[in-house]
């Protein structure tokens, strides 16, 4: 037989598509040809491959050998088509049959003696691969419990290309994945931690309740860093469906501990603010990789000292924080990924960051404004909620032990309030109260009456308020009224939504 085909699986972003692996071997002069589409690592795979089947005690079959990755429109990267390939090349030369293999997709790298390495972005991989009809796929041996997390297929595991020869060849058994572990408790940071600034915890317990954006203001040594740390810690864990997203993205980053089980806390990303436009947004040669938005899907992107970034890199955020996703585009094809993320920022301020009281404090109006105008208006108008956290009160401090609530008080009504929300909204498919459109709240059904939003309507006619602030403000009035147990938001709750944006009461 002078020809075979195994199954593998491509990643484009986080999509994966089925890949058929082709291998022709003819007569003429030896020699390896690589097409579909392959990338520079891809395009050396001949080199490894060729070395791992000489040194597993195979035969390299000195033939004319053509390798088709297929379909061929589709771009390839990576090396996690080693093992398909040298799967192919060994059933094309005629040294084992390939029977044991159908519908089977086979992942791995190859390292030159035989081994089997892990690669990025396995369980996107398996779940494109379920998607498709197929229940069974071979893995490395690393990535095994990773993989298993996907429901309905079967996992098997190899740590050589040997032991896969002796699997096709003898039926020998293959590796099974280790058993999966309880995931431990959360052992964050903690609420109980905060002395005092009641209206930051309360901002942040809102912004937990509907997922909302949070901006926190005011001078060093406040809390503003440590509420927005504690965020993570009252949010309730992830479902099933948003926990793979999350471990995919994961799981291409190459970021996912070595368990390989489900990420089921929601992920906190905090780049320091020299990150670049692509260290945040995504970016790379080739087809770009997800970035800091990303690989905080589902949970918190936390920007301290937002106006310490440049202008350009704060910008970026702005069309994912409306869509949810980041959409990539480079010279060899585009690339999107979920971004739908909490955005929490923390300014002082001004550039001394010292209270705006304090004699010491050399900064004039003009620099104070240049300062925070850094944080561009489009950017603020898409932030739910902007608080002012003041400097604490030695009584406060003192105190704080006796007063305060845990993260776990906390995160119960959060827990509470995200349920109702769920409820709710799930006709329409939304998850949490930031997520509903506009014009679905202005529906007859969920709209508020006229003498609740009197005052935020005034705002909004006199254009201290836009049109998107106006529908975020309604859409925290609905967090307020999940976390107090209430049906439908009344006008203390679109008046303490709109103190929770604007800093003042209506």
């Amino acid at each position: 037989m002078s020809y075979a085909k195994v199954l593998c699986v491509g990643l484009v972003g986080v999509t994966g598509h089925l890949v058929e692996v082709e291998a022709d071997l003819a007569t003429g002069l030896p020699t390896v040809v690589l097409s579909g589409l392959p990338d520079t690592a891809l395009n050396e795979a001949r080199d490894r491959v060729r070395a791992a089947i000489v040194n597993s005690g195979q035969r390299w079959p000195n033939r004319r050998i053509t390798v088709n990755l297929l379909p061929a429109t589709l771009p390839k990267h990576g090396s996690a088509f080693d093992l398909a390939i040298a799967a192919a090349l060994l059933g094309g030369s005629g040294e084992m049959p390939l029977a044991p293999l159908e519908q089977v997709a086979v992942l791995g790298e190859l390292g030159l003696d035989g081994t089997v390495r892990p690669v990025r972005g396995v369980l996107p991989m398996v779940a494109a691969a379920a998607r498709a009809g197929i229940t069974r796929v071979v893995v490395p041996l690393d990535n095994a419990a990773e993989a298993s997390v996907v429901p309905g297929v079967r996992v098997r595991a190899v740590d050589t290309l040997h032991r896969l020869v002796a699997f096709i060849r003898d039926g020998a058994p293959l590796l099974d994945p280790p058993a999966q572990r309880a995931a431990p408790p959360w052992s964050g940071p903690d609420l109980a931690d905060v002395a005092g600034q009641g209206l930051g915890r309360r901002a942040v317990e809102v912004a937990a309740a509907g997922a909302h954006h949070l901006a926190l203001l005011g001078p060093p040594g406040a809390g503003k860093t440590m509420l927005a740390e504690r965020l993570p810690s009252i949010l309730p864990e992830l479902d099933d469906d948003a926990a793979l997203e999350v471990t995919a993205l994961h799981s291409i980053a190459g970021l996912l501990p070595p368990d390989g089980q489900l990420l089921r806390r929601p992920p906190f990303q905090a780049p320091h603010h020299t990150a670049t436009v692509a260290s945040l947004v995504g970016g790379g040669s080739g087809l770009a990789r997800p970035g800091a938005v990303s690989l905080a899907h589902r949970g918190v992107l936390f920007l301290d000292e937002a106006p310490e970034y440049a202008r350009g890199t704060l910008e970026a955020l702005r069309q994912p924080l409306e869509s949810g996703r980041i959409v990539l585009t480079r010279a060899r094809g585009g690339t999107e990924y979920p971004a739908r993320v909490q955005l929490v920022v923390a300014a002082n301020p001004c550039p001394c960051a010292r209270p705006s009281g304090d004699i010491s404090c050399e900064c004039t109006p003009l620099a104070r404004r240049r300062y925070l105008n850094r944080l561009s208006g489009p950017l603020l108008d898409r932030l739910d909620l902007q608080v002012t956290v003041n400097p604490l009160r030695a009584a406060e401090l003192m105190a704080a032990e006796q007063t305060v609530e845990s993260s776990v008080v906390v995160a119960e009504r959060v827990g509470k309030a995200r349920a109702a929300a769920a409820a709710r909204w799930a006709v329409g498919g939304w998850r949490v109260n930031a997520e509903v459109p506009g014009p679905q709240l202005r529906q007859p059904r969920w709209r508020l009456p006229a003498n609740d939003t009197h005052a935020l309507r005034r705002l909004l006619d006199s254009g201290a308020l836009s049109a998107r602030g106006f529908d975020r403000v309604i859409r925290v009035a609905w967090s307020i009224a999940d976390l107090d147990g209430r049906d439908r938001p009344d006008s203390g709750d679109v008046d303490e939504a709109t103190q929770l944006r604007t800093g003042s009461i209506t």
